[in-house]
């Protein structure tokens, strides 16, 4: 067995041994893991934050660095503990190389985006192989963002009961109308089908359209309404 095959086996073991520690909360729990070069942190808390206006219990792991295993392990045991039905976590390319999601099951499974030009020590093609390990793990739900340069590679996976796509064209599930862009926040006209809604967020700058159409996505999957995933959003401060 080669160092790599080592390492894998090494790893995917230790996470079996965590699980089975914390008496494997994540059966009793719905994940909802989003992964991209940015705004990773930001989708995960609008989604907390509309989760908890819809009065459904969740906990939130957000972070845009890398993730130890033990410390998922941990916050699937402590969401269990305190009765959420959703974790929502982040999945950074690192941890997800690393196996530290190895063996989850995964209810919900998004991108933000896929930037090569963020990338320090890694190549875009090894970037991507990381990202991928995310939809290869047979999430019930995909949510993917149409307006990406990257779309393409990632089109092929479908998630086991739905596929979602956010962006500008029509033929998306959150279609992105037109936006506003001021001082000390943003403002994105959004639609779900015939349904239009507008939503509005402290945090500042063209990407975070983005990112309210991606939680959008999400919670449109967990069939919560417009009105809650407008309050949600707005609810988060940065």
């Amino acid at each position: 067995m080669n160092n790599s095959k080592l390492r894998t086996s090494t790893t995917r073991a230790r996470t079996k041994i965590l699980s089975a520690y914390y008496g494997h909360p994540a059966k009793n729990l719905k994940l909802i893991c989003i992964t991209g070069s940015t705004g990773k942190a930001i989708v995960a808390r609008y989604v907390h934050e509309i989760l908890q206006a819809a009065n459904i219990k969740s906990a939130v792991l957000a972070s845009d660095g890398n993730i130890k295993t033990s410390v998922i392990h941990k916050f699937l045991s402590d969401a269990k503990k305190n009765d959420a039905n959703y974790a929502i976590l982040t999945t950074p390319a690192e941890a997800l190389n690393d196996n530290a999601f190895y063996g989850l099951p995964i209810h919900i499974a998004a991108l933000t985006n896929f930037i090569p030009s963020t990338l320090s020590g890694v190549s875009a093609d090894e970037y991507l192989a990381a990202k991928t390990i995310l939809f290869k793990m047979n999430p019930s739900y995909i949510i993917l963002n149409q307006d990406d340069r990257h779309f393409a590679d990632f089109v092929k996976f479908h998630g086991v009961k739905d596929t979602y796509t956010y962006g500008v064209d029509e033929g998306t599930t959150v279609r992105i109308d037109d936006f506003t862009l001021y001082k000390k926040g943003t403002e994105a006209n959004l639609a779900i089908g015939f349904k239009n809604f507008s939503t509005a967020t402290f945090v500042t700058g063209e990407p975070a359209v983005s990112y309210m159409a991606c939680a959008a996505c999400i919670a449109s999957a967990l069939k919560v309404s417009t009105n809650i995933i407008s309050t949600g959003i707005a609810n988060y401060e940065d």
